[in-house]
């Protein structure tokens, strides 16, 4: 990874202290120029199509998407399908998480194409230490297609 690369991670995320600690753990890990912070499916979907308030955004998008299921408005699933079924966004990775650890949404989100799925600890510090691992592992250790 080039020090000069702009790394963009968007990070989808409802509950501020769950984004608050994601950045954090991103923050001390420095694995991103910049983390894009969405609070809901729709907004998500709005930035990575280039649509409504994201229509004129002229960077290249996201490297990395970190995904929470359960949101309003439109929830991770469906965010989910729709980035991998786009050919133009399929290959971004996304590593979905969730405090979920129900059997279906695991089998779910594979199914669709998740690249990682994580269960989000409930303590503070291992969550910031959860998001630096998957932000590194995905960044800078695990190559990806070029777009």
């Amino acid at each position: 990874m080039e020090a000069i690369e702009q790394i963009d991670i968007l990070l989808v995320e409802d509950n501020p202290v769950d984004a608050e600690l994601t950045m954090l753990g991103l923050k001390d890990g420095h694995v991103a120029n910049r983390v894009i912070w969405v609070t809901d499916g729709q907004q998500a979907l709005d930035y990575i199509f280039r649509r409504g308030p994201y229509s004129t955004r002229d960077d290249p998008g996201p490297r990395l998407m970190l995904l929470d299921l359960k949101m309003p408005r439109v929830d991770g699933i469906e965010v989910l399908q729709a980035i991998k079924s786009d050919e133009t966004t399929r290959n971004i990775p996304v590593v979905v998480m969730t405090s979920s650890q129900e059997e279906n949404d695991v089998a779910k989100s594979y199914a669709l194409g998740a690249n990682s799925y994580v269960v989000k600890p409930v303590d503070f510090t291992s969550l910031a230490e959860v998001a630096k691992q998957a932000g590194y592992y995905w960044l800078a250790i695990n190559r990806v297609v070029s777009r």
